[in-house]
C-alpha cells in the first residue's frame, strides 16, 4: 500500500474537536472524522495555494463544478448541468436552508430514525415539526439489519408534511439503501408531492461491494422533486475546510434554495482548492482507504462477536461507523458514560439519534487498527469489572 494508515499520528494540540472534547486520558471514537492524513494530492495543492500568499474571496470555480457534473456521469450515469450546483459550508448548514426554503411554520418534515442528529433539529429552527418513520430493525445471529417498513412511511405522511429527509448511506445504521427501495420510497413522495433533501454526503465510502445510487438518478421525475446534497470532506477527510454542495435540478427550486443560503456563509479558498484535488487525483488514496476501513469493519465485528456476545451491531455496507446495541447489558448506566468513564472511551451516545437510539452508541472505526484495538480492550476490561 502506498498510504499508511497503521500511523498514529497525534492531533491533540491542534485544536481537533474529536481529540480535545475530552480528557487527554480518553481514546475519542465518537464525532466522524478521520485519524488518517488527507491525500497527498490533496496536501500538496493546499500547501501551493498557501505559499501564494493572498486569501482573498474566490468565485465559486467552475473547475470544480465540471469535476463534479464528470464525478456523476462516471459514477451514476446521472447528467445535471454544472448551474444546478450550489455551494454550501457543510451539509448541516444546507439542511437549514433547506428547511428554510421548503414549507411554512406548522408544516412537517419525515425523516427515518435513529439518524444522524442535525436532522432532527433543523425543522424546529424554522417552526417546523419533525415527524418520525422509524426504520425496522432484525437481528441475526449477532447482526442487526436495518430495513424500510413503506407502509409505516406512507402512514407517517400528513396534509402538512412538505419535506422528506433521506440519509443514504444512512448515519448510523451503515445502510446503502438499493436502488428498489429507493425508487419505492421515491414513488411515496411523488403520490404525495413531498421534496426529498437527500443527505448522500458518505456516498463515496462504500463496504464490500455495495453500490450507491443517488434518488435523483432514478428519473428526471424524482430529480426534479429532489435537493441532493454531497461533499469531499467525509471521503478525503477535510472537513474542517467546509466545503459541500447542494444539487438542485428544479429551476423553481433552485432559485429558492439560493435566496434560502443569503447569510449562510461561503467556501473558502482553501476549501475549494482541496475539493478539486481530492476528486481530481484522490482516488487512489480511496481505494486503499475503503480497503482498511473494511478490513476495520471486520475486525470489529469479530472483536464484538468473541467478546460482548449480548451486543448486537450492524455490519455497514457503507460509511466508517457502527452501530451498538448494549440494552441486554446490565451497565449500571447510558452506554456512552459508562465507557466514557470506567474505559476511557469516548463514543456517540444513541439518544441524540432519536426514536431507536436509546441504549445504543455509534462507534467510528476510522482509525489506526492499534488505536481501534486498545479502545476495544479498555471496553472488554470495564465490562469485565462491571458484570463479569
Amino acid at each position: 500500500m502506498t498510504y499508511n494508515f497503521d500511523q498514529r499520528i497525534e492531533r491533540r494540540g491542534t485544536g481537533s474537536v474529536k481529540w480535545e472534547w475530552y480528557g487527554e486520558d480518553v481514546l475519542p471514537l465518537w464525532v466522524a472524522d478521520m485519524d488518517f492524513a488527507s491525500p497527498a494530492p490533496v496536501i500538496e495543492a493546499l500547501q501551493r495555494r498557501v505559499e501564494h500568499g493572498i486569501f482573498g474571496y474566490d468565485f465559486d470555480p467552475k473547475a470544480l463544478k465540471i469535476l463534479i457534473q464528470e464525478r456523476l456521469a462516471r459514477l451514476y450515469q446521472w447528467e445535471i448541468e454544472p448551474e444546478q450546483i450550489i455551494f454550501l459550508p457543510g451539509v448541516v448548514s444546507a439542511f437549514n436552508v433547506v428547511n428554510r426554503a421548503i414549507g411554512e411554520a406548522g408544516d412537517a418534515v419525515l425523516m427515518q430514525p435513529p439518524v444522524y442528529p442535525p436532522f432532527l433539529s433543523a425543522p424546529g429552527n424554522f417552526g417546523k415539526t419533525a415527524a418520525y418513520a422509524e426504520l425496522d430493525c432484525m437481528v441475526d445471529g449477532q447482526l442487526l439489519h436495518y430495513y424500510i417498513n413503506f407502509e409505516a412511511f406512507e402512514a407517517a405522511i400528513t396534509p402538512r408534511t412538505r419535506l422528506f429527509m433521506l440519509c443514504n448511506p444512512h448515519n448510523p445504521v451503515g445502510r446503502v439503501f438499493t436502488r428498489d427501495e429507493l425508487a419505492r420510497l421515491a414513488a411515496i413522495c411523488d403520490r404525495h408531492n413531498l421534496m426529498i433533501c437527500s443527505d448522500e454526503i458518505h456516498c463515496d465510502l462504500l463496504l464490500d461491494d455495495h453500490r450507491h445510487t443517488p434518488i435523483a438518478s432514478l428519473s428526471s421525475e424524482i430529480a426534479q422533486r429532489t435537493i441532493a446534497l454531497m461533499a469531499p470532506s467525509k471521503t478525503f477527510n477535510i472537513p474542517g475546510l467546509a466545503c459541500s454542495f447542494a444539487i438542485v435540478p428544479n429551476a423553481d427550486m433552485l432559485k429558492r434554495m439560493q435566496a434560502a443560503a443569503v447569510g449562510t456563509g461561503h467556501v473558502s479558498a482553501l476549501g475549494f482548492t482541496a475539493a478539486i484535488a481530492a476528486y481530481r487525483d484522490g482516488q487512489p488514496w480511496l481505494d486503499e482507504l475503503l480497503a482498511y476501513l473494511t478490513a476495520n469493519r471486520d475486525y470489529l465485528t469479530a472483536y464484538v462477536q468473541a467478546h460482548f456476545p449480548n451486543v448486537p451491531l450492524t455490519h455497514p455496507e457503507g460509511t466508517y461507523l457502527s452501530w451498538l446495541d448494549w440494552r441486554a447489558v446490565a451497565l449500571p448506566d447510558t452506554p456512552f458514560k459508562f465507557f466514557l468513564e470506567q474505559a476511557k472511551v469516548a463514543l456517540f451516545a444513541g439518544e441524540p439519534f432519536g426514536p431507536g437510539g436509546a441504549g445504543f452508541v455509534r462507534l467510528n472505526f476510522a482509525c489506526p487498527r492499534s488505536l481501534l484495538e486498545e479502545a476495544l480492550e479498555r471496553m472488554r476490561a470495564a465490562i469485565t469489572q462491571a458484570v463479569g
